[in-house]
């Protein structure tokens, strides 16, 4: 980050530090709003954006232009893309979140102490969240109104790429929420292009930015992480692993692999090491090679797992440590339960693990010892999305020890104040 950045753009500067005393102001409108009207807002976010989806497709026209002059690759653009089908997902989703259970004003917890004082632990909004993302033009409309539902503003700041899209998406539901009587800024985008605003927002903007989400690649996560001033809750890699025990079943075992790799290679979620009980490698892992190696994937593996599978290739140390994002795995065989541990706790990310076994005391285990944001028992490592979970959709996924982990939803958007009745107790 330049830190210089201020004097070089005073302009620049003094648009940021506005935007977020700006989305201070509209959270603390949302943090009192009954749960009925944040509800009534997604509402008409949602059908804002149906009314809005030719001038939104329009948009988007001109973000595909760009892209295919900057020659972005195939999954880029596709990523970037909308059509009608897409809009009408991204508004069904907004009506997901607003059926959510409204996770601001919850009691939490409640004791009363021997000297009579009540106290409670109750459930508020985090604040001003700030959210840099990169191409997908529909993560501006899902975090948008995540932090609608649990009565906080939001700061977008979108890939330049998806601008003109993401442009349309936020204009469509701030003028529902401006509509609704709800504050419009506590949605608001920011309009540069200038990569000197995400370096104002990771300051904190004097102090108005509560916390800082990034959702994107290895690049983009690992600088908010390095520079940012303010929490962050996010994600730097998701190097998931599956281990496959000796009680597991055989079948379930190829084709939970088959799907934790190949469904969809690109996404965090995705299997980037197999570990492999030794017990039952011999017989079982070129029944699971199979249909990876004709699915085009390549498989590299140890010296003990090439001898079982000769198209495999033999791993290097990087390979354990690589989040491949392609059709590409990590193959290796393990002494048991006990080997699969220790490999995960030297090369995982803390994202998502999964073990495959009928043996529910191994399960127990793995669940118990494995460190990670969410574990898998039997289950491909593609369930790691907050849709999956019920959450209507999320921010991302969090690998972080403090507040927020796994899946980021909106009752992860929300921390917790101490709420306090007496009856005129002093303290002696």
């Amino acid at each position: 980050m330049n830190m210089q950045t201020d004097i070089k753009d005073p302009a620049l500067a003094a648009e940021m530090i506005e935007m977020g005393a700006r989305a201070r102001k509209a959270s603390a409108a949302m943090a009192t709003l009954p749960a009925e009207r944040r509800t009534e807002g997604l509402q008409a976010m949602a059908s804002a954006i149906e009314a809005a989806a030719q001038k939104i497709l329009a948009a988007n026209a001109e973000d595909l232009a760009q892209g295919r002059a900057k020659e972005l690759s195939p999954a880029l653009m596709d990523r970037l893309a909308l059509d009608e089908a897409r809009i009408a997902s991204v508004a069904e989703g907004l009506r997901a979140i607003a059926e959510l259970p409204d996770p601001v004003g919850r009691e939490l917890a409640r004791w009363t102490r021997p000297n009579g004082l009540d106290i409670a632990r109750v459930s508020v909004p985090l604040g001003v969240i700030g959210i840099i993302y990169e191409s997908r033009p529909n993560v501006t409309a899902d975090a948008a109104a995540l932090c609608v539902r649990s009565g906080n503003a939001v700061i977008l700041r979108c890939g330049s790429e998806s601008l003109n899209s993401s442009t349309a998406i936020a204009e469509a539901m701030r003028g529902a929420l401006k509509a609704s009587g709800l504050p419009e800024d506590a949605i608001q985008l920011v309009s540069t292009r200038d990569r000197a605003a995400v370096g104002h927002m990771l300051t904190g903007l004097n102090g108005q930015l509560d916390v800082v989400v990034p959702r994107g690649g290895k690049g983009l996560v690992q600088r908010v992480q390095d520079e940012a001033r303010v929490p962050v809750i996010g994600h730097l890699e998701g190097l998931c692993h599956m281990y496959v025990d000796r009680a597991a079943d055989p079948q379930m075992a190829v084709d939970l692999v088959l799907n934790a790799k190949m469904r969809r290679t690109g996404i965090c979620g995705a299997l980037e090491t197999l570990l492999v009980d030794a017990a039952v490698a011999p017989d079982l892992l070129p029944k699971i090679a199979a249909p990876l190696l004709e699915a085009e994937c390549e498989l590299r593996g140890d010296a003990a797992a090439c001898e079982l599978v000769p198209a495999m290739t033999l791993a290097t140390d990087e390979d354990w440590r690589t989040e491949y994002l392609a059709p590409i795995l990590s193959v290796r065989i393990v002494d048991g339960l006990d080997g699969a541990i220790a490999h995960i706790a030297d090369y995982g990310t803390g994202h998502t693990e999964s073990i495959v076994t009928e043996d529910a005391e191994v399960a127990a285990r793995f669940a118990n010892e494995v460190d990670a944001g969410i574990i898998m028992l039997n289950a491909s490592t593609q369930f790691a999305d907050g849709g999956e979970f019920g959450m209507g959709a999320e921010i991302g996924i969090s690998t972080g020890r403090i507040h927020a982990r796994g899946p980021v939803g909106a009752e992860q958007l929300t921390i917790f104040k101490y709420v306090v009745h007496g009856a005129g107790q002093t303290r002696p």
